[in-house]
């Protein structure tokens, strides 16, 4: 099954990474993908402070994931040469942590956009 919502999330970032390639911080990858969200009319947030439970009770410590799109889809973005298990388990751990189902990382450090889709089943 094809979610829409993924695919629009995914062309916007290809989107980006044709009009900017590699090379660049992350910041600014993110800042060209709000714009971009903005432009397509994508529902985001971008940096919110999303709570994390630990046996059911709130953490002090907060996560700020690079966006959240249609309120349900947690956006990470990355500007390395590569993608490791590393940034894959981080993602899958923000899913558990926020119980969002979604997860979409985007590097876009490598000469041709990287991208994972990932499902959290709870």
């Amino acid at each position: 099954m094809k979610d829409e919502r993924t695919y629009k999330i995914i062309g916007a970032a290809m989107e980006v990474h044709k009009d900017l390639g590699c090379g660049f911080l992350e910041a600014v990858y993110h800042e060209a993908l709000g714009r971009e969200f903005v432009s397509q009319g994508i529902p985001f947030s971008s940096q919110p402070v999303v709570e994390i439970k630990y046996k059911g009770k709130p953490l002090e410590k907060k996560y700020q994931p690079d966006f959240i799109c249609y309120g349900e889809v947690i956006i990470e973005i990355k500007a390395i040469s590569g993608l490791s298990g590393i940034e894959e388990a981080q993602l899958i751990n923000y899913l558990k942590a926020t119980e969002l189902k979604i997860g979409l990382l985007f590097n876009f450090g490598s000469k041709s956009l990287e991208h994972k889709r990932f499902v959290y089943n709870l």
